[in-house]
C-alpha cells in the first residue's frame, strides 16, 4: 500500500508531492454535480481536494446519523479517487467554514452548563460518540488502506479560540484510536504568535491560513515551526463571503492573487485554495459573525472562487491555471472531459397561483408546547428555522411597554395578528447593559386590549448561529429569558416550532388551507409551473425575488436557502438537478408583507 510521510517535504511513496489543493465543501453542492467541479478541480491543475465534515450536518439530532444524498460524504471521497485526486479531510468537531454554528450541533446548547471546544467532559463525551461513528467510516479511504485521504486536521484554527493542549491531543488520540494513521495537520493564522503556537500539537504538522503577502506570512511560519518542516497554505483566501446588508459583492483583487499563488507554487510550497469552488448555504445553514453586530451570511457562498456558485470557470479559473502550467510544465495540466452537461436557461416569469397564511395554518403543521417561560429553539428541540411564541393579554389590560430580556436573532410581533413591530440584532436588546434592551412602544400606548384579551405572537428568526469567536457559546435562539410588559415578566406560553424542515412542509402541503389571496402576514406561496427538459442535460436557472421582502424557498421540496431585498445577492442559484420535466413546483415563505404576483427564472446571477 501506498504512504504519506511528511519530511521536509510531502512524500507519497518516498517521491516528493507539491500539494496543490482547491476546497470544495460536498455539502454545498448537490451530489449529482460533485463529479463535474471536481474534475474542473483537476482540469486546472490541483493533485488534491480538501474538504470539511459539519458535525451538525450529519447529526442534527443527538443519535441520529444522516450519510444519505447530499450528506454521503464518502461518495464524494470515492468520486475524487476515481479521477486520481489525493484528499485532505478536516474533520470537526468545530469547522467555521461560514457554516451555522461552525458545524457544531444546536443541540448541544440544550444542556445547561455546555462548555464549548475544550476539556470539558459532557462536551468530549459527545465529540467521542460522534468520532466513533464517523472516522471508522473515513479509515478504508486513507492512502496506507488503498485509498487517497493523505492528511486529516485537529480542530480548526484552535489558536484563535483557546490555549487547551489536552483538548487538541484528546481530539488526536481519538482519531488514532479509530484507525486514522495518515499524517496530522493544524491550521492557524501565522501572524500572531500566540495564534499560531497556540493552536499546535507536539509532532504535528502545523500549516498557515492566510490570502495575501504569502512570502512574508510564510517566513512567519517558518519561526514558528519544527524545523525542516514542509510549508502549506491551508486556506488561501483567494475571494471572501457575502453577508445580507453589504453594498455589494465581495471579491479579491486578481493581481495580487496572481502575484501569490505564482510565488507558492514557483518555491515548491504547498497550498489549499479557500474556496476553489464555494458553492451554496442551502436551507437554514448559513453561519454568522460577530463584530458589534450580527451579521449573516447570505444563500449565496460564491466566495469569488476559481469557479462560480454555478460551476463557471472564471478569469481567476484561467489564471491560476496558467500559473501551474508555467512552473510546473504542460504535463501538470491535463485536458479533462467534462463529463456533465450543465446548461443555463431562462424560464421567464411565473405567477403564484395559491397561498397559504401562517397564522390560519400554523396548528396544522405545529403542536404547540405549552410553557410558564419562553423556551428558546434548542430548549424547544428545535435547530434552526423559525418559532412562533404566542400569549395571551387580560382583556382590561393595555399594554404601554415591551422588553425583551434575551430575544434572537430577529423578531415580528402581531397583536390579533397585526404588525406592531420588526427588530433584528441590537434592536432587540442592547448589549450596553446586557439586560434591559429597547423598549418599543406604538405612540403613547401599545393599545393591545380587545373583548376576549389581546393575542400576542412574535415569530422569531434562527438568521444562522455565529460560527467564529468567542461568541460561540451564546448562541441560543428564540426567546429564551422573561419578556417584561408594563414592567413585569409576562407568563403562560404556547410555543409553536416551525424548522419548515422536510416532514413540517409535507404537513403543509397535505393540511394547510391553500386561497388565492393574501394579506399582509407572514405566508407561503405556491408557483406550479410545467417544464420539457432535454435528457441527459440538466438546466440551471437563478430565482429573480424582485418584489418580495423575506424569506425562503423550496423548489420541489428542496430548501434552496433565504433571501432578502437588502442584499447584495438578489436571486437564489436552482441546480439543474432540482428540476424536472413536467409539473414542477416552487414554494415561497415570505415573512415581511411584501410580495409580488410573481417570480422570475432568469439564466445569470444577480447582485446589487
Amino acid at each position: 500500500m501506498s504512504r504519506c510521510q511528511i519530511k521536509e517535504k510531502f512524500y507519497i511513496d518516498e517521491q516528493p508531492l507539491q500539494i496543490i489543493s482547491g476546497s470544495i465543501h460536498y455539502f454545498r453542492v448537490v451530489p449529482e454535480y460533485w463529479r463535474d467541479r471536481l474534475e474542473k478541480l483537476k482540469n486546472m491543475g490541483c493533485n488534491t481536494v480538501e474538504t470539511y465534515i459539519p458535525w451538525n450536518f450529519h447529526e442534527e439530532k443527538k443519535g441520529s446519523y444522516n450519510w444519505e444524498g447530499i450528506h454521503n460524504v464518502f461518495k464524494f471521497i470515492e468520486i475524487a479517487q476515481e479521477l486520481g485526486l489525493y484528499i485532505i479531510i478536516r474533520p470537526s468537531p468545530y469547522i467555521c467554514a461560514e457554516w451555522e454554528w461552525g458545524g457544531l450541533p444546536a443541540w448541544l446548547l440544550a444542556e445547561p452548563g455546555m462548555k464549548l471546544r475544550c476539556s470539558y467532559e459532557p462536551y468530549l463525551k459527545h465529540v467521542k460518540d460522534f468520532y466513533d461513528v464517523l472516522i471508522p467510516k473515513l479509515v478504508p479511504y486513507q492512502i496506507d488502506n488503498g485509498g487517497k485521504i493523505i492528511l486529516m486536521q485537529i480542530e480548526n484554527e484552535y489558536g484563535y479560540y483557546g490555549d487547551d493542549t489536552a483538548y487538541l491531543e484528546y481530539i488526536e488520540k481519538l482519531m488514532i484510536d479509530n484507525g486514522i494513521t495518515v499524517p496530522f495537520v493544524t491550521s492557524d493564522g501565522p501572524w500572531s504568535k500566540d495564534v499560531f503556537t497556540a493552536g499546535q500539537v507536539d509532532g504535528v504538522l502545523p500549516t498557515g491560513n492566510f490570502g495575501s503577502a504569502c512570502q512574508w506570512q510564510f517566513s512567519q511560519m517558518k519561526k514558528m515551526m519544527p524545523e525542516n518542516k514542509p510549508l502549506m497554505n491551508m486556506e488561501f483566501w483567494a475571494g471572501w463571503f457575502d453577508a445580507w446588508g453589504n453594498k455589494k459583492k465581495k471579491s479579491s483583487k486578481l493581481t495580487i492573487n496572481k502575484l501569490d499563488y505564482d510565488y507558492v507554487i514557483k518555491n515548491g510550497h504547498n497550498i489549499n485554495i479557500y474556496m476553489f469552488h464555494g458553492g451554496t448555504n442551502f436551507g437554514f445553514m448559513n453561519g454568522s459573525n460577530y463584530y458589534g453586530k450580527l451579521t449573516p451570511d447570505t444563500t449565496s457562498y460564491d466566495y469569488d472562487a476559481p469557479l462560480s456558485e454555478d460551476g463557471q470557470m472564471t478569469k481567476k479559473y484561467q489564471v491560476f491555471r496558467e500559473i501551474i502550467k508555467k512552473n510546473l510544465g504542460d504535463s501538470a495540466v491535463s485536458d479533462v472531459n467534462f463529463s456533465t452537461r450543465i446548461e443555463k436557461k431562462s424560464f421567464g416569469k411565473i405567477k403564484w397561483s395559491s397561498c397559504a397564511d401562517l397564522f390560519e395554518n400554523l396548528e396544522k403543521i405545529s403542536v404547540a408546547k405549552k410553557s410558564v417561560v419562553p423556551l428558546s429553539m434548542e430548549e424547544a428541540g428545535q435547530s434552526t428555522g423559525y418559532i412562533l411564541y404566542r400569549s395571551f393579554m387580560k382583556s382590561d389590560v393595555s399594554a404601554s411597554s415591551l422588553v425583551f430580556k434575551k430575544c434572537v436573532d430577529r423578531v415580528l410581533a402581531f397583536s390579533d395578528e397585526k404588525k406592531v413591530f420588526t427588530a433584528f440584532d441590537k434592536e432587540i436588546c442592547s448589549e450596553q447593559s446586557g439586560h434591559w434592551p429597547l423598549t418599543f412602544k406604538e405612540g403613547k400606548t401599545w393599545k393591545l386590549n380587545s373583548k376576549e384579551g389581546a393575542r400576542l405572537d412574535f415569530l422569531v428568526e434562527n438568521m444562522g448561529r455565529v460560527n467564529f469567536g468567542h461568541k460561540l457559546e451564546d448562541q441560543k435562539k428564540g426567546i429564551s429569558e422573561e419578556v417584561l410588559v408594563n414592567t413585569h415578566g409576562h407568563y403562560n406560553w404556547e410555543i409553536f416550532n416551525l424548522p419548515l424542515d422536510e416532514e413540517q412542509m409535507k404537513l403543509l402541503e397535505d393540511k394547510a388551507v391553500w386561497k388565492e389571496k393574501t394579506g399582509s402576514n407572514p405566508a407561503f406561496f405556491k408557483f406550479e409551473f410545467d417544464l420539457d427538459l432535454a435528457e441527459n442535460v440538466y438546466c440551471d436557472t437563478f430565482l429573480d425575488f424582485a418584489g418580495w421582502g423575506k424569506g425562503c424557498v423550496w423548489v420541489n421540496g428542496f430548501n434552496i436557502g433565504r433571501f432578502w431585498e437588502i442584499g447584495p445577492q438578489l436571486s437564489l442559484y436552482i441546480p439543474g438537478p432540482l428540476l424536472h420535466s413536467g409539473k414542477n413546483e416552487i414554494i415561497i415563505f415570505e415573512t415581511e408583507g411584501k410580495r409580488s404576483s410573481t417570480i422570475s427564472l432568469i439564466d445569470s446571477m444577480r447582485w446589487i
